[in-house]
């Protein structure tokens, strides 16, 4: 009865259309049968490894399928919103876009790779937009980027970029005044700026888009298709690479 019983277990589990229905089986066989797929999993532990491992593989594919419905929806706002900074190479072959927030420890540590990667590559267009979620710092970090880029132009907001990420101290009215003496802006404007409706606004889509794309934190990257919430363990260059073998069919 028991070796019966296993046979139809595995049967049901391989075959998911099978028409068996435990729910025909009187307790007893009801009993025997849990003992009998418990026996079998219990020697053959490697059965549950594989069937998450299914699952997971199932999961991720919908995922990328439901992240690519998003992007096809959404291209616009992701990749020419007319106020988002735009970098590397402007005419790239692959557009890698960031949402960032000045105050997460993941993003400023994977800034030096990523610099190096777009620099190296040459052929990476590369978009920022500023996600601020953590702090009353971050908002403030924010603020200040989007004032200086709409005061002072792109390049003094690569620098305003560079700078907070690699700040480790406090972002404050202070603190920003100083960075602006640095960058060679008048401080008073951009702090003035930080609080008008036209950087409010930028904030502002970048959250609704965020909203619309599912990305609840950071950094996360969408390079042309596909989307990379956090640093994957192998980097971006997979990613990129998939793109542009994407692109050639």
């Amino acid at each position: 009865m028991k070796a019966i019983l296993t046979a139809a277990a595995l049967t049901a589990t391989a075959l998911p259309a099978f028409a068996f229905d435990p729910a025909d089986m009187n307790e007893a066989e009801k009993a025997a049968f849990g003992q009998a797929v418990r026996e079998f999993l219990m020697a053959n532990p490697e059965v549950l490894v594989e069937s998450i491992n299914v699952l997971e593989e199932r999961r991720l594919a919908d995922e990328s399928k439901n992240d690519l419905l998003l992007v096809e929806n959404n291209r616009e706002a992701i990749f020419n919103d007319g106020h988002s900074w735009i970098g590397g190479n402007p005419q790239g072959d692959v557009t890698l876009v960031e949402f960032i927030d000045y105050r997460c420890g993941v993003c400023k540590k994977v800034n030096p790779d990523l610099e190096k990667l777009i620099s190296a590559d040459g052929n990476i267009r590369w978009i920022l937009k500023e996600f601020p979620i953590l702090t009353q710092e971050s908002d403030l970090a924010a603020r200040f980027a989007v004032a200086v880029q709409q005061e002072a132009g792109p390049e003094a907001y690569k620098k305003a970029h560079d700078a907070l990420m690699e700040s480790r101290g406090p972002v404050n009215l202070e603190s920003l005044t100083a960075l602006a003496g640095e960058l060679g802006v008048d401080d008073k404007t951009v702090l003035n700026r930080m609080n008008t409706e036209e950087v409010s606004a930028v904030i502002r889509k970048n959250r609704q888009l965020a909203e619309q794309m599912s990305v609840m934190g950071t950094p996360t990257f969408i390079i042309e298709g596909e989307m990379l919430r956090g640093m994957p363990a192998d980097g971006l260059e997979g990613a990129i690479a998939r793109a542009r073998a994407a692109k050639q069919g």
